[in-house]
C-alpha cells in the first residue's frame, strides 16, 4: 500500500515557472519590473476590477490599503474575531483599534447581524474575511453599513472565489490577496490589492514604493534616470519583485484547471465525510463559488471519540498532515489583555476545526486513505 505523506498543502510548481524565473534572471531586471505589471493586469482582468497593486505579501497589502484610505489613530476597524492574526495586526500597525466581531458557525464568516451592535462615530472601516475561500455575505454586510465605513476584503485565501456571479476582490472599497504557498496561487510570499478606485490605486502604488512620486523602473529607464523621484509623503517598501511575479502569472494562466481540480477533491470530501456523524462538512451557500484555497470542517465535540487535538494527532501518526481551522484572536495573548470581545462562536471553531489537506497535487485514493483514518477513530 502506498503510504506516502500526504501534506496539508503543496504548490504546484512545473516547467513554465521555472522557464518564466530563468527569463528574469537573464534579463538583469530582478526588482520590480514590467513583470510584475504583468502580472497586475492578469490578475485585475481575472477579478474584474480596474487596478491591482502587487505587494510583498497580504499583510503588507491590508497595511498598504489601510494607510491609504487614511486610516489611523483614534479609528475603529470592525474585524472578524475567527480569522488568522494579520487581519487584525494591520489596524494596530495604523495606529486604530480593532473591534471584533464573532462569526457564522456555518460559514465560518462575518455574523452580519451582530454589526449594528458595534457601529459607533470612531468607526472608518469593515475587513471581511472571505475565510478559507468562501466569500462572505457581502450584500447583507453592505445593507448595514453607513456610507462613510470603507469594505477592505481580506481576500486571502480567495483567487477565483465569486459571490452572487462577482469575483472576489470586487465587492469592496477594496481588497487583499495572498500568494503564500497554502495559496492556489503562490510565489513564496507575495500579496494583491484590487480597487476600481483610481485615487486610491496611485496612492497606494505611491505609498509602496517608499512614497516617490514615480516607479523605479519608470526613472530608470527614462532619458534622465539619474534625476532622483520627489518624495511628497512618507511611504513604505512593500514591492513585489518581478522573479516573484513570473512564478505566480503561469499559475494565473491556469487558474479554472486549478479551480475544477480543487472543487472535484472537495465534492469527494463532502460526498465520503457525510456518513460520519461527528464531523460537520463546510457548508456552502448558494450565493457561492468555494475556491477552496482549504478544506475544513468541524468536530462535534457532544459526539466525537475523543478531542479534536487527538484527531490531529492520530492523522499525523498515519502521515496525513491536518491543522486546526485558524485562531481566535480575542483570546491570543497579544489581544487578551487590552480586548473584551465576547466572541464565543469563534472560540468554539477555535478549539473544535480541522483542515484536512487540500491541494492541487492531490490523488482520489489520498482523499480515500484519509477518510478511512477518520472512520476508523
Amino acid at each position: 500500500m502506498d503510504e506516502h505523506k500526504i501534506n496539508i498543502a503543496e504548490p504546484l510548481i512545473g516547467a513554465e515557472e521555472e522557464q518564466a524565473v530563468l527569463h528574469v534572471l537573464r534579463s538583469g531586471w530582478l526588482t520590480q519590473g514590467s513583470v510584475v505589471g504583468e502580472f497586475e493586469r492578469i490578475f485585475a482582468g481575472i477579478h474584474d476590477v480596474k487596478h491591482a497593486v502587487a505587494t510583498t505579501s497580504c499583510t503588507t497589502a491590508l497595511h498598504l490599503a489601510l494607510t491609504a484610505m487614511g486610516i489611523g489613530p483614534g479609528d475603529e476597524v470592525i474585524v472578524p474575531a475567527f480569522t488568522w492574526v494579520a487581519t487584525a495586526n494591520v489596524v494596530r500597525q495604523c495606529g486604530a483599534t480593532p473591534v471584533f466581531i464573532d462569526v457564522m458557525s456555518d460559514t465560518y464568516n462575518i455574523d452580519t447581524e451582530k454589526v449594528p451592535a458595534l457601529l459607533t462615530e470612531r468607526t472608518r472601516a469593515i475587513i471581511p474575511v472571505h475565510l478559507f475561500g468562501l466569500c462572505a455575505d457581502m450584500d447583507a454586510l453592505k445593507s448595514l453599513l453607513p456610507d462613510h465605513v470603507l469594505i477592505l476584503e481580506d481576500a486571502a485565501c480567495a483567487v477565483g472565489a465569486k459571490y452572487k456571479g462577482k469575483s472576489a476582490g470586487s465587492l469592496g472599497d477594496a481588497a487583499a490577496f495572498s500568494f503564500h504557498p497554502r495559496k492556489m496561487v503562490t510565489c513564496g510570499e507575495g500579496g494583491m490589492v484590487t480597487t476600481d478606485d483610481d485615487i486610491l490605486a496611485h496612492k497606494m502604488r505611491v505609498l509602496r514604493n517608499h512614497g516617490a512620486s514615480i516607479p523605479e523602473e519608470t526613472r530608470h529607464l527614462s532619458a534622465r534616470p539619474y534625476d532622483m523621484p520627489e518624495f511628497h509623503e512618507c511611504g513604505f517598501n512593500y514591492r513585489l519583485t518581478d522573479i516573484q511575479a513570473a512564478i505566480a502569472i503561469p499559475q494565473l494562466r491556469k487558474l479554472d484547471a486549478l479551480l475544477d481540480f480543487r472543487r472535484t477533491i472537495a465534492a469527494q470530501y463532502q460526498r465520503l465525510l457525510a456518513d460520519i456523524e461527528w464531523f460537520r462538512t463546510p457548508f456552502i451557500p448558494n450565493y457561492a463559488e468555494h475556491c477552496w484555497q482549504a478544506y475544513v470542517g468541524v468536530i462535534d465535540r457532544d459526539i466525537a471519540p475523543c478531542r479534536r487535538d487527538d484527531i490531529l494527532e492520530i492523522l499525523n501518526e498515519n502521515g496525513i498532515s491536518a491543522r486546526c481551522g485558524t485562531h481566535a484572536i480575542p483570546e491570543l495573548d497579544a489581544y487578551a489583555t487590552d480586548n473584551k470581545a465576547i466572541c464565543p462562536v469563534s472560540a468554539e471553531l477555535s478549539q473544535m476545526s480541522i483542515a484536512l489537506p487540500m491541494h492541487n497535487a492531490m490523488r482520489n485514493s489520498d482523499v480515500d486513505r484519509i477518510v478511512r483514518v477518520l472512520q476508523k477513530i
